[in-house]
């Protein structure tokens, strides 16, 4: 798999894969996600390609001390293949070569797929509580 920065020819890939993988709620438009981390300053979007076709992504970017990874997802046909490792691998280079010293993330707590996953990484839960408020207007979770 070849990791890079997402071409434009995958956009639209990217959205559908976020789609399959579950990653998208309604209240956050996945395009407009990718978009805002497509052109902000601290932020990109990586795209790990097979053959030209893509099969994993990750969305990373920082606040200047902390970074963070979302959209992270593998096409379910690629699965099992070390996939997920490498593009996290890769996100965890992006911030390095930034000099981020932290990465965070956050996973929905009904999600221990994922969970196990970062674990096996070691990543480990933090004893914070994340709070949120929405500011587009919408009062959905």
């Amino acid at each position: 798999m070849l990791i890079g920065p997402l071409s434009p020819d995958h956009h639209q890939a990217a959205v559908d894969l976020w789609l399959e993988a579950g990653l998208a709620r309604p209240w956050n438009d996945p395009v407009a996600d990718l978009n805002r981390a497509l052109q902000g300053a601290s932020s990109s979007v990586l795209g790990g390609t097979e053959g030209g076709v893509l099969v994993a992504t990750a969305m990373v970017g920082h606040d200047g001390h902390r970074g963070w990874v979302y959209y992270l997802a593998v096409r379910r046909d690629s699965r099992g293949r070390g996939h997920a490792r490498a593009i996290m691998g890769a996100c965890e280079a992006w911030l390095i070569a930034r000099k981020v010293p932290k990465l965070n993330l956050m996973v929905r707590d009904d999600n221990a797929e994922a969970r196990d996953f970062y674990g096996a990484l070691g990543y480990m839960r933090d004893e914070v509580v994340v709070l949120s408020r929405r500011l587009s207007g919408s009062r959905e979770s």
